[in-house]
C-alpha cells in the first residue's frame, strides 16, 4: 500500500463500454467465481473517471466486490455515493484504511499521545464502517521504534490492539492488520512479516483482530507463501493481491496467481481478495490486458 494512492480519485464523468467480446478462463460478464474487489483507479483507462461509472464498469466485467483503501480521506458524500452503488447492484464492500501513519510510531511505542490518536481514527472508523455496510477496517501499525526492544514493542502493539478491540467487537467490525515488506517498500515498518501478525492476532484472542494477507508484500519479505498462509490461515480474515516485480496485475511477474488462489479457493475460502496495485501497461490496453489477467486467474 502506497500513500499516493490514498489520494482522491477525480470525479470527472464518462463510462466507455467495450463491444467487443473477451475471451478468457471466465466469459465476460460473468461473475467471478473468487470475490476480487478492484479498487478505484485500476481500470479508469477503459471504465471513466467517474467513481461510480467505475463501480458499474466493474460489475458489469464480473466483479462482485469493491473496496477503497482511501475511503476516509473522501467527503461524506462521496462515501455515501459509492455505498449506494454498491449496494443498488449488490456488490459487497470490503476494506478501508481506519488509522495510517507511514512516518511515526504508534503501536510500538509508549507516547500517550499518538496512541490517543490511534483510538480516535479507531472510532471514527465505526461510523464509516456503518455508512458503507461493511465489517473490515486495515488499520496500519505504523513505524518500529528502534529506541525499544523488539518484544517491548510486541507488548505495547497488544496493549493496544486489545483496546481497539474493546470498542469494535461490540460493532461487529473486524481490524485487519498488513504486514509490509522492509526491503523495497516500508522500511522500518513495524508490522513487517505474517509470523508476526499472527503473534499478534494469537495474544490478543478476538474475532475483531485479525490478518490482512497481501501476496506482494509477503512475496518480497518471506516468500513461502503457500506455507506460509497455510500456517496462518486460521488467523487471516483478507488477502490482497499484486505480482512481483512491479506492483502491477496478475500473471505481469513471478508469483503464480493461478495455482496460489486455487489453492486458498480449495481450502474454502470465500472472502474478500482486494486487488492493490497498477497495471503493467498504460491506458486502456493496460487495464484491458489486467481484466484479462483475473480471468486466466480466477480459480475453478
Amino acid at each position: 500500500m502506497e500513500r499516493r494512492e490514498f489520494l482522491g480519485q477525480s470525479l470527472a464523468s464518462g463510462l466507455t463500454l467495450l463491444g467487443s467480446p473477451l475471451v478468457g478462463k471466465t466469459e465476460a460478464g460473468k461473475a467471478f467465481n473468487m470475490k476480487f474487489s478492484p479498487d478505484f483507479g485500476i481500470f479508469k483507462a477503459a471504465s471513466g473517471d467517474n467513481i461510480v461509472d467505475q463501480i458499474k464498469w466493474g460489475y458489469d466485467q464480473g466483479f462482485r466486490a469493491w473496496e477503497n483503501t482511501g475511503l476516509k480521506f473522501r467527503p461524506v458524500s462521496e462515501q455515501e455515493s459509492i455505498s449506494k452503488a454498491v449496494q443498488q447492484l449488490g456488490m459487497e464492500f470490503g476494506q478501508f484504511v481506519g488509522t495510517m501513519t507511514f512516518e511515526h510510531v504508534t503501536f510500538a511505542g509508549k507516547d500517550a499521545s499518538a496512541r490517543e490518536a490511534v483510538l480516535k481514527d479507531i472510532r471514527q472508523s465505526v461510523e464509516i464502517a456503518k455508512r458503507m455496510n461493511t465489517k473490515f477496517v486495515h488499520n496500519v501499525l505504523g513505524m518500529g521504534d528502534p529506541k525499544l526492544p523488539y518484544d517491548f514493542q510486541m507488548a505495547n502493539a497488544i496493549e493496544l490492539l486489545k483496546r481497539i478491540a474493546e470498542i469494535y467487537e461490540p460493532n461487529n467490525i473486524v481490524m485487519v492488520m498488513e504486514s509490509m515488506n522492509h526491503k523495497i517498500d516500508h522500511p522500518g515498518m513495524f508490522l513487517h512479516t505474517i509470523p508476526q501478525a499472527y503473534a499478534l492476532a494469537k495474544a490478543v484472542g478476538s474475532p475483531s483482530i485479525k490478518v490482512l494477507f497481501d501476496f506482494y508484500h509477503v512475496q518480497i519479505e518471506e516468500g513461502n507463501l503457500l506455507k506460509t498462509l497455510d500456517y496462518a490461515y486460521d488467523e487471516i480474515a483478507y488477502y490482497q493481491l499484486a505480482d512481483n516485480p512491479g506492483r502491477t496485475e496478475p500473471t505481469s511477474g513471478e508469483i503464480n496467481f493461478v495455482n496460489a488462489l486455487q489453492y486458498l479457493h480449495n481450502k474454502g475460502y470465500r472472502g474478500f481478495m482486494g486487488l492493490e496495485h497498477s497495471t503493467k501497461k498504460p491506458g486502456k490496453e493496460g487495464a484491458m490486458a489486467a481484466l484479462e489477467a483475473y480471468r486466466a486467474v480466477d480459480p475453478d
